[in-house]
């Protein structure tokens, strides 16, 4: 595993967002033992169920999706938070449902799902950042669930709970930029490498991932985690994918035994994935988060590297590897309790990067 350093230099803070459903935000310290440097009120989520958090560092600002995520569920909402105050700027009430959200690299649009729970809709809202309105809406997969903006800023990628296919749009006009399916299940959480030559892809029922080409939208590989039980009492035991930021590693998790699966990817699209590691972690995936008011709350997982390719979280285990020995070196008390967390750093008391939720290949340099 290459470690990779954002291509900025000075005093730098990497600190880890977690946000578990208790109406605080616990930030940890990257570089100092994962110490717990703060925590932060956010009493408009507690008891809610957050769905979605996105962070911004061009407008210093954080987002976060909560409540509702469609039929049954109900309506949602999304707040806006400025990460330089504390405060919060608006609190958004919908007349849909939302899920896990993405915002374009200038920070004026989120691209919001009506939910999975809404299991006849195909609608991703267009959220304008500076009121919360909705100002149009695309047209993706199946009960809208989770959702990639391109690190370029020009495509998002739309993932339905109850599709097996994905559709990519173009963000200047709101075209169809390519279809990639049809997949092994309905999709669950995905990632995109930088060039978008490639997405990686987890589904309903399946242990492991698929990999897609976005150049011609077919399945390229299947890799299914081999030496371990698929039975689980979830419908997906690998509810969590990350691409290494280098793009030479995928660690997908594995609910069903409690472990991340480390599989060397630096040989795409000629040859296929391989496993060459099986991490044990110490926390598991029984029962449900904690102080989750809407909608089901089972701890069924997440993954999401670092910026620097450093370290792997592992949500709802809450542990922490280092990938360069791909030991497990912590574990983040309130990741125990929830799958919401992203990466943002701070130089000179201003955020300067962050991450998504998605642990996304950012190529040579992040």
């Amino acid at each position: 595993m290459v470690h990779l350093r954002p291509s900025y230099a000075g005093n730098i803070q990497h600190y880890e967002y977690v946000f578990p459903n208790d109406g605080l935000i616990y930030v940890y310290d990257m570089d100092n033992n994962f110490s717990l440097v703060k925590t932060l009120a956010l009493p408009q989520t507690k008891n809610s169920n957050i769905k979605g958090v996105v962070a911004n560092p061009a407008t210093k600002v954080l987002y976060v999706s909560y409540g509702g995520d469609g039929g049954r569920y109900g309506t949602g909402a999304l707040l806006k938070y400025d990460l330089i105050t504390n405060m919060v700027i608006w609190n958004k009430n919908y007349t849909h449902g939302i899920d896990s959200m993405a915002i374009t690299p200038d920070g004026s649009k989120i691209y919001m799902p009506v939910g999975e729970t809404e299991k006849s809709s195909k609608e991703w809202k267009i959220v304008d950042t500076a009121t919360g309105n909705d100002m149009g809406s695309f047209q993706g997969g199946l009960a809208p669930h989770n959702t990639v903006v391109s690190l370029a800023g020009t495509h998002v990628y739309m993932g339905g709970r109850e599709d097996t296919t994905m559709y990519v749009r173009n963000i200047a006009d709101g075209s169809l930029y390519k279809t990639i399916g049809p997949f092994i299940g309905t999709l669950r959480p995905f990632s995109v490498n930088k060039a978008e030559t490639l997405v990686f892809t987890t589904h309903t029922g399946f242990l492991g991932f698929q990999v897609g080409s976005i150049t011609n939208g077919t399945v390229l590989y299947t890799a299914k985690v081999n030496g371990f039980s698929s039975s689980s009492s979830f419908t997906t035991p690998s509810h969590g994918i990350s691409l290494s930021p280098d793009e030479k590693e995928v660690y997908v998790i594995d609910t069903a035994n409690s472990y991340v699966h480390v599989f060397d990817v630096s040989g795409l699209p000629s040859s296929a994935p391989k496993q060459i590691a099986d991490i044990k972690l110490k926390g598991n995936f029984s029962g449900e988060e904690a102080n989750c008011g809407t909608g089901w709350c089972g701890k069924i997982g997440w993954v999401q590297h670092s910026r620097d390719g450093r370290f792997v979280f592992v949500g709802n285990a809450g542990d922490v590897i280092d990938t360069r020995t791909r030991q497990l070196i912590t574990t983040l008390p309130a990741m125990t309790n929830c799958r919401m967390m992203l990466e943002i750093d701070w130089q000179n008391g201003v955020p300067l990067a962050s991450t998504p939720r998605e642990g996304l290949g950012y190529g040579v340099t992040p």
